[in-house]
């Protein structure tokens, strides 16, 4: 049981009091990439500047992530490193750090470098990227997931204790499923987007992964908070990093008529399994018709989003397309072909979708879903890497248009002994309710034990913190 094994932050906090050094830890943390061998992880791993800051830390241990090696999606910037969002002729080198890196830096986190992602944060595969894919941790043969395919990977091999995405379409909890790990993605605004390439602006948000359910939320609960210079951010009320689960709790599912796993028999079985543990720990499963969530997510690349992850991109569409992946250049194109009188009509198609979504939500306190409908090779994106694509986003494309609070969480293995995964979501502001959910399947799911830096591989204790 996984509860019965202590967390990757937890597992570093315990070293530290032994006596262990920040700097061998994060030397540790490059040793495991180099024996990985697996060139598509990091775009930047900034080896001197880590363990600089390794060096820098006050021997004091009283800051929340004190220690904790974390990476961080190269759509976002982190001061004196270079911000290439996939595209190397857009790169820059960042002058200061996103606002959220810098809430985690000044907590005594330390930042390893900048990951790999899908081109400009389009895609949910992991595999559009001029440069090498990151390989699935578990399985070579999957993709990654994306777009945030790096970070993903980095904290499912136990380099990061975690990393920082983006999450516009489910790029925050796609790549969790597909390699065993906790994906949080929270409410929108609740993280300052200040210091990260939009995607679409009006949808994004900064994600974290890591092993547990507590990792994550200790890493959210030091970014969250209102950022005035954000004009996008949120003065939410304040929540529990995790929440009390209520008693009679109502958890709305698919039905059997809506529930989609592409054909895959296996994928169906160990969701049924997760609600099952849910109706043993007193939940009430309330069968839904999720056609009209199914309606919303494909809005998303359809009309006016897309016009809006055009914005994003800029000019670089119409002076320079050369230097865009095919495939994201495919997406984005026909953006370019919309008119603000198409916007608004998707505006007003969303009103409405999100009126009837909302009378289906008023029924339950939150709602589980499966987080991919089925999984999909690299030899399957290759084939129709527009169309696989589409499959993973079946149950994320819908979430940030209608600005609901999610996290996928590991639930075992599937009888196949690939990693199944749910995602628990709610309305906005109720980030700390999914997480207690969320961890009360993670406390009773069969999970291997997270691979932590402080484990058999590690160097032996340093004597002296540096």
């Amino acid at each position: 049981m996984l509860s019965d094994l202590p967390t990757h932050f937890a597992s570093l906090r315990s070293a530290y009091a032994r006596g262990r050094s920040p700097v061998d830890v994060i030397a540790d943390a490059f040793d495991r990439l180099d024996q990985i061998g697996d060139p598509g992880i990091f775009l930047h791993a900034d080896r001197d500047g880590a363990l600089a800051a390794a060096r820098a830390l006050d021997l004091a241990q009283d800051l929340p992530l004190w220690g904790i090696p974390f990476a961080v999606k190269d759509n976002i910037d982190v001061a004196g490193l270079p911000t290439t969002a996939a595209c190397p002729d857009f790169s820059y080198v960042a002058e200061a750090d996103a606002a959220a890196v810098a809430r985690l830096r000044a907590a005594g986190a330390i930042c390893l470098g900048k990951t790999n992602l899908d081109q400009f944060a389009t895609g949910l595969v992991g595999t559009r990227s001029p440069n090498p894919v990151p390989k699935n941790a578990l399985d070579p043969a999957i993709v990654p997931g994306g777009s945030s395919s790096g970070s993903a990977v980095a904290v499912a091999h136990g380099i990061a204790a975690f990393a920082l995405g983006t999450d516009t379409a489910g790029s925050g909890r796609v790549p969790a499923a597909l390699n065993g790990i906790v994906g949080l993605k929270p409410t929108l605004g609740a993280v300052s987007a200040r210091g990260m390439v939009p995607a679409c602006r009006t949808l994004d948000t900064i994600s974290v992964f890591a092993a547990t359910v507590a990792d994550a939320e200790a890493a959210f609960a030091v970014m969250r908070g209102f950022d005035a210079r954000d004009a996008y951010s949120k003065p939410l009320p304040p929540e529990p990093a995790i929440g009390t689960v209520p008693a009679g709790l109502r958890i709305g599912v698919p039905d059997a008529d809506t529930l989609e796993t592409c054909g895959d028999t296996v994928q169906a079985g160990a969701f049924h399994a997760t609600l099952e543990l849910l109706r043993q720990q007193g939940a009430t499963i309330v069968p839904m018709d999720f056609s009209p969530f199914y309606a919303t997510a494909q809005m998303l690349y359809e009309g006016a989003w897309v016009a809006e992850r055009c914005a994003a991109v800029g000019e670089r569409l119409t002076r320079s397309p050369e230097t865009l992946h095919p495939v994201t250049r495919a997406i984005l194109e026909p953006g370019l072909a919309l008119t603000a009188v198409d916007a608004f009509r998707g505006q007003y198609r969303l009103a409405e979708l999100r009126r009837v979504c909302e009378q289906a939500l008023a029924a339950v306190d939150l709602l589980c879903v499966p987080t991919i409908p089925c999984f999909v090779t690299l030899a399957e994106d290759r084939d129709d890497p527009i169309g696989y694509n589409a499959r993973l986003g079946t149950y994320t494309n819908f979430v940030n248009l209608l600005d609901m609070a999610g996290i996928a969480v590991p639930t075992g293995r599937r009888a196949d002994a690939r990693p199944a995964s749910c995602t628990f979501l709610a309305v906005q502001g109720r980030d700390g309710l999914v997480a207690a959910v969320a961890k009360g399947v993670e406390d009773r799911a069969c999970l291997p034990a997270p691979r932590t830096l402080s484990d058999s591989a590690a160097r032996p204790v340093s004597g002296a913190r540096a």
